[in-house]
């Protein structure tokens, strides 16, 4: 099985494509303005555009409300929302019978008992994404550049279909594969130069990195 790759947080058409162009598999747009990697929905559509069809586009959002997803369903024309907050199943079930799209839910782990809360949402999400908790203090529930355990993940079904994210880079993804059973990695903090800012060389020496190790995971 080919490992999807996912870059998040992408805000230039430089960065888009040299993702696209170096093997990603996904693209993610984030819709939080706290973030400093927030996009306005109508510049992440032309984004997509240079790309769509190519690969898979994703809108991240926080606890959006049914206003906000409109305007960013209508505008970006994503193939996948990724939720990346208090969502509950009811609620996902809900986004899915408006959009019709695909959901990728988003769970942030620091022990077991996070790992507990996925039963629920197991034939509701589309597909989950397990992220580390965020460190005390931080506004932000995702691209805090920090890992979790990955060995709690041996404890999932192994029927759970899931990306891993959290504090990924070129340094550690190896071990990162080689210790879950991830059919996709989502990086954002890992290859960027500053807060928000994607740097094409860090970008390079990720998927390196990742050719590198997915002979030996798969």
């Amino acid at each position: 099985m080919k490992l999807d790759v996912k870059i998040c947080g992408l805000s230039t058409a430089e960065a888009v494509d040299r993702a696209v162009a170096r093997g990603a598999s996904h693209i993610g747009f984030i819709f939080f303005e706290k973030s400093p990697r927030n996009i306005a929905p109508e510049i992440a559509g032309e984004l997509a555009d240079r790309v769509r069809g190519r690969v898979k586009i994703v809108a991240v959002t926080v606890d959006a409300g049914d206003e906000e997803l409109d305007d960013i369903v209508s505008l970006l024309r994503p193939d996948i929302l990724q939720l990346h907050g208090h969502e509950t199943p009811e609620r996902i079930l809900h986004i899915k019978a408006i959009y019709g799209l695909p959901v990728m839910k988003v769970f942030s782990i620091r022990e077991q008992a996070d790992l507990d809360r996925v039963d629920p949402f197991i034939g509701v999400a589309d597909r989950f994404l397990f992220d580390a908790k965020a460190p005390k203090g931080s506004q932000l529930p995702g691209g805090n550049g920090v890992s979790f355990d990955w060995s709690l993940m041996r404890s999932l079904d192994e029927g759970v279909d899931y990306m891993l994210s959290g504090g990924l880079n070129k340094d550690n993804v190896a071990l990162a594969l080689a210790s879950t059973r991830a059919t996709g990695i989502d990086v954002s903090s890992g290859v960027e130069s500053a807060p928000g800012v994607k740097d094409l060389g860090m970008i390079d020496a990720f998927f390196d990195a990742v050719a590198d190790a997915a002979p030996k995971k798969r």
